[in-house]
C-alpha cells in the first residue's frame, strides 16, 4: 500500500471516528456520563494509526475513563472546557515510545475534545434551565398561597375578635357559675391560640404593618440566645456563634428580624440531636446581610425540601407544631426583598441562609 492510500485509510478511520462520537453525543443520557466516555474513547482508539498500541484517557472532575491507557512520554492530549473553565482533558498515549503521532491525530482529539465540552455546556444550561423552572414554579405557588392565606386571615379576624369579645362578656356575667366559667375560659383559651394562627397567616402573606428603620442584627442575634437559653438547657443542646463583625445593619422591621432569627434557631433546636450544636453565622457581602442557622440533625428530604416553606406543611408530629413557623420566616423575608434558601449540610443537618438587602 503506498502512502497515498495509507494516508486515505487513515482520514477515513478519523472521520468515520468523529460520526460515531457525534451519534454517541446526541443520544447520550446526562446521567450516565461514564458510560458514554467509554463509547467515544473505543470509538477514538480505532481511528489511531497503531489501536492495538494506543490508550485512551478522557477526565471530567471526578469521571475518568481509560482504556489501554499506559502513562508514559508518549503522549499527546487536548483539554476540555467547560463555559471557558478546563474541566477535563483526553490524553492518549502510546505504549511504544519509538512509535510516533500523526499531526491528525492530535486535531482530531482537539474536536472531540471540543464535543465532548459542547455536551457536557449542553447538560448543565439544561439542569440550570430545569431549577430556574422549580423554582419559579415553587415562587408561584408561594405567591399564590400568600394570596389565599391574606383572604383567608382577614375574613377568620373578625368572627375570633367577636367570639372572644362575647366570651370574655359572658364569662364576667357568669362568674357565679364555676362550670359556664370553666368552660369559657377553654372557649377563650383556644381563640386566643386562633388568633395567633391568623397573625402566623398574616406575617407568611406579608399582610402585616412594617415600621423599617436601620437596625444592628448582631445584638438581636444574641438577645434571641438570651431567651432561648433554657430551651437549649432542657434540649440538651449547645451552640456556637461565628460573628466576626460587631456591625451588620439593614434597614427592617425590628421585631420581624427578631421573628426571623427566633424561629429559625427555635426550629434547628427541635430537629438538633442530643449534645448536638446548633451553628448561627452572620456575615455581609457589598450588598448583602447573609444569615446562616445550621443544625446537626437528620436534614431534609427531598419533598421537605420542596415545601417546607409552604403554610402548613411540618415534619413534626401531630400536636407538635402547626407548619407556620418556616412559612412566617419565608414572608418576612420575601417582604424585605430577601430570599431565603433551605439545604442539606455535606456533613450532617440542615442549613437555612437568609440574604437580607442593606
Amino acid at each position: 500500500m503506498n502512502d497515498t492510500e495509507e494516508a486515505l485509510k487513515e482520514r477515513i478511520k478519523e472521520l468515520t471516528c468523529l460520526y460515531e462520537v457525534s451519534s454517541i453525543l446526541v443520544n447520550a443520557d446526562p446521567e450516565y456520563q461514564e458510560e458514554t466516555f467509554q463509547a467515544i474513547a473505543f470509538s477514538l482508539k480505532k481511528a489511531f494509526q497503531f489501536p492495538e498500541y494506543t490508550g485512551i484517557l478522557i477526565r471530567k472532575g471526578k469521571t475518568q475513563v481509560k482504556t489501554g491507557f499506559s502513562d508514559n512520554k508518549a503522549s499527546i492530549s487536548s483539554p476540555i472546557y467547560l463555559f471557558n473553565k478546563e474541566e477535563g482533558a483526553i490524553v492518549v498515549s502510546l505504549k511504544k515510545e519509538e512509535m510516533s503521532f500523526l499531526r491528525e491525530e492530535q486535531q482530531l482529539i482537539d474536536n472531540i475534545a471540543l464535543k465532548i465540552g459542547d455536551f457536557l455546556e449542553r447538560v448543565a444550561i439544561k439542569k440550570n434551565e430545569s431549577l430556574l423552572k422549580r423554582q419559579m414554579e415553587h415562587a408561584d405557588r408561594l405567591s399564590i398561597l400568600g394570596e389565599l392565606t391574606a383572604g383567608i386571615a382577614h375574613e377568620l379576624n373578625t368572627p375570633l375578635a367577636n367570639i372572644l369579645g362575647f366570651a370574655e362578656l359572658l364569662k364576667e356575667s357568669m362568674a357565679s357559675d364555676k362550670t359556664a366559667a370553666s368552660d369559657l375560659d377553654k372557649i377563650i383559651k383556644n381563640t386566643i391560640f386562633s388568633r395567633e394562627v391568623v397573625k402566623k397567616l398574616m406575617f407568611f402573606a406579608c399582610a402585616m404593618p412594617k415600621e423599617k428603620k436601620h437596625i444592628n442584627i448582631v445584638p438581636h442575634i444574641y438577645d434571641s440566645l438570651d431567651l432561648l437559653e433554657a430551651t437549649f438547657r432542657k434540649e440538651q443542646v449547645s451552640y456556637q456563634v461565628k460573628i466576626e463583625e460587631e456591625a451588620l445593619v439593614i434597614q427592617a422591621d425590628t421585631v420581624q428580624i427578631t421573628q426571623i432569627i427566633f424561629n429559625l434557631i427555635i426550629n434547628a433546636i427541635y430537629f438538633s440531636p442530643k449534645n448536638g450544636v446548633v451553628t448561627i453565622e452572620a456575615f455581609q457581602d457589598t450588598e448583602h446581610i447573609i444569615l446562616k442557622i445550621l443544625d446537626e440533625g437528620p436534614g431534609l428530604s427531598e419533598e421537605a425540601l420542596e415545601k417546607v416553606f409552604q403554610p402548613f406543611f411540618t415534619t413534626k408530629p401531630t400536636g407538635e407544631g402547626s407548619g407556620l413557623g418556616l412559612s412566617v420566616v419565608h414572608g418576612i423575608v420575601a417582604s424585605h426583598k430577601g430570599s431565603i434558601v433551605a439545604q442539606n449540610n455535606t456533613d450532617k443537618g440542615a442549613i437555612f441562609s437568609v440574604r437580607l438587602p442593606k
